[in-house]
């Protein structure tokens, strides 16, 4: 029984691969998005084995991704340093903190997949 799984997603001017699996073939795919965006993707029941490689694959990429934004954003920490908004580097700060810690979550959850 096949059914289908929403994501969103939101990207700033920023390019991402995908990686789908389709009858058990792998393929990726560039996008660039500047905006939100919905996309489906179908899954098959009962089929553990395709989702568990699924969960590893989106394990590994959600840690790519933030650190992707962390680079990101410790780039406009320094700008708001350099316009004078200290407060708002600090917050940005402390968000790429939560995000390496994130990071340290999904990295674990990753090593208990195996």
């Amino acid at each position: 029984m096949n059914n289908e799984h929403e994501c969103h997603h939101h990207h700033d001017d920023a390019s991402h691969t995908h990686e789908h699996y389709h009858d058990g073939i792998a393929h990726t795919h560039t996008h660039v998005h500047d905006d939100d965006h919905h996309h489906t993707h179908e899954m098959l029941d009962g089929d553990e084995s395709k989702e568990e490689k699924t969960l590893k694959i989106l394990l590994a990429h959600w840690v790519e991704h933030n650190k992707s934004h962390e680079e990101g954003f410790a780039e406009w920490v320094e700008k708001a340093k350099n316009m004078g908004k200290v407060e708002t580097s600090q917050f940005i700060e402390k968000a790429i903190g939560f995000m390496k810690q994130a990071d340290n979550m999904l990295e674990e959850a990753e090593k208990h997949m195996e």
